[in-house]
């Protein structure tokens, strides 16, 4: 088996290590999707009470809702909002995270009852 592989990259290095790339890109986004799939799956991750330390993205796989509707209701553009916290778009508001997560509940509530679409 050894001579076999040796003599693969001898004779067809760029080949090989495209093969071993694909390879590790696959299960790399395989592992990820499993471990997606996983937490996601479990009943307490859904429906979580809005707290500082969650992102818009975050809010929006918890809730079930499409992130437009949280981005709207935090008044976000796509961009700018990726990857910051509730709690550092409260402060950026001079809101509290309390006002900003009623605020939230509320619209996606409106969303849930077809109101916000």
């Amino acid at each position: 088996m050894t001579g076999r592989l040796a003599r693969l990259w001898r004779r067809r290095r760029g080949l090989t290590i495209a093969f071993v790339a694909a390879v590790a890109l696959t299960l790399f986004f395989g592992m990820r999707m499993v471990i997606f799939a996983v937490y996601w799956s479990d009943p307490d991750h859904r429906d979580q009470t809005i707290a500082g330390w969650m992102t818009p993205r975050y809010v929006a796989h918890s809730w079930d809702v499409p992130p437009e509707v949280v981005g709207r209701a935090l008044g976000l553009t796509p961009e700018p909002g990726r990857g910051r916290t509730i709690s550092e778009i409260a402060a950026a508001r001079g809101q509290s995270v309390e006002t900003l997560g009623t605020t939230l509940e509320a619209a996606i509530a409106a969303h849930r009852d077809g109101l916000g679409q």
